[in-house]
């Protein structure tokens, strides 16, 4: 796709701080085409909840005229921060009355976006939804794009906060899309149930920073003994099993289980912390990761296997396996993309167990093949399988077209 305006709305603003597959995917269809990349506005809850917060203060300077709206990132690329706040509305009874202060919402959202696409010059717009369910429901009726896309790049009717109203409103939503695409199948075969061109696209990485065969480990791993089975991440009692990291180092007292990354509340409290083999090095700097990771013996994603994470991709095991590390993780829908290059264990013992087999079975063939999918898996890649699929769906309707006219 060349030459194209492209508006982009989602759930994760352009000052998150974290690894965005929206804004990656916005960069990439910056190289080819102009992007307009919307930040979802300042609600009223939030904008006095965390009013000291570095996000919301930057916001009201924003709203108050003493910041710039809209951004240009680079060539091709604006963010724009809405000025406008919105009404809290989760809190609502599903039903009509959420529904009318959701459409409030929209049509708010909708004026500003309408006014800085006309402000860029922007025709023909087409719509790209990274998830966002209730902003983003009337979106295509209100900015009348010439294509809308919806991205599904986690089950969020699974999650707490989105049940109570996601479940009713994301299936219309991906009714009225032109095109579904997803990072993982389960999602695709779950949107196909409502929209049949809906897709899975496989998932972008930003493996530079971990390809450097130069990367020495860092001292931190020096006087831990080996081998070093390792994890970095946050360390999240919803998505990673502390039950299974129980049985691990119980079942493998001679290996070290380092897990690098900040704890939620759960791990504070959790056993693991009087084990001798468990050693936890806290939250450490995302450009200090590779080191870490190059000193691991065998990297594992020890996931909870549940509704939140059965289709959640992994993107730490690309930066793994970009450093030709066996991995280790729990047999998951989204893992199965990753079935030929790292172990799937179904159980606790056939956990343990391919750790053992990963640790002996390490070869240089085997460092060379998990690097090349890992470098397969590119922001290139990705976007160009949605190119893909975009034309897919033109083509069709195409045909569709041309067989009524024939009629």
């Amino acid at each position: 796709m060349h030459g194209k305006d492209i508006v982009v709305v989602g759930l994760q603003p352009w000052d998150i701080g974290i690894g965005s597959n929206c804004k990656n995917i916005a960069i990439e269809f910056a190289l080819n085409n102009r992007v307009l990349y919307v930040n979802p506005p300042l609600d009223r809850l939030t904008n006095i909840r965390d009013r000291k917060t570095a996000k919301v203060q930057k916001r009201r300077r924003i709203r108050a005229g003493n910041e710039p709206a809209l951004v240009a990132v680079k060539e091709n690329l604006w963010t724009y921060y809405p000025r406008k706040l919105v009404e809290s509305v989760n809190g609502l009874p599903d039903g009509k009355l959420f529904d009318h202060f959701n459409r409030v919402n929209s049509k708010r959202f909708a004026k500003e976006i309408i006014a800085m696409a006309d402000q860029l010059g922007f025709r023909d717009v087409v719509l790209f939804n990274d998830n966002s369910i209730y902003l983003g429901y009337y979106l295509k009726e209100l900015l009348k794009p010439s294509f809308s896309i919806y991205y599904i790049r986690d089950f969020l009717i699974k999650n707490p906060y989105w049940k109570k109203h996601a479940v009713r409103l994301e299936p219309g939503l991906i009714r009225s899309s032109d095109l579904v695409v997803t990072n993982s199948e389960l999602y695709a075969s779950y949107a196909a149930g409502f929209n049949r061109h809906s897709y899975m696209v496989g998932q972008g990485c930003d493996i530079s920073a971990f390809s450097d065969p130069g990367i020495i480990p860092v001292k931190e791993l020096e006087n831990i003994p080996g081998p070093i089975i390792g994890y970095t991440g946050y360390l999240s009692s919803r998505r990673l099993d502390i039950e299974l990291l129980l049985y691990l180092s119980a079942a493998k007292p001679s290996m070290s289980f380092v897990l690098v990354g900040p704890e939620d509340e759960t791990f504070k409290r959790s056993a693991l912390h009087g084990r001798p083999n468990v050693f936890f090095l806290g939250h450490k700097e995302a450009d200090r990761m590779p080191s870490f990771i190059k000193g691991f013996d065998v990297a594992i994603n020890p996931q909870s296997v549940n509704e939140a994470t059965d289709g959640n991709y992994p993107r730490k095991v690309d930066e793994y396996l970009a450093m030709g590390k066996a991995v280790v993780a729990r047999a998951t829908n989204a893992m199965n993309y990753f079935r030929e290059v790292t172990y799937l264990a179904d159980s606790f013992e056939a956990y343990a167990e391919m750790i053992e087999k990963a640790l002996k079975d390490n070869s240089a063939e085997l460092i060379r093949k998990r690097q090349e999918v890992a470098q397969s898996h590119s922001w290139t890649n990705n976007v160009d399988n949605i190119y893909h699929c975009i034309n897919r769906v033109m083509q069709d309707a195409r045909v569709l077209k041309e067989h009524e006219h024939s009629r």
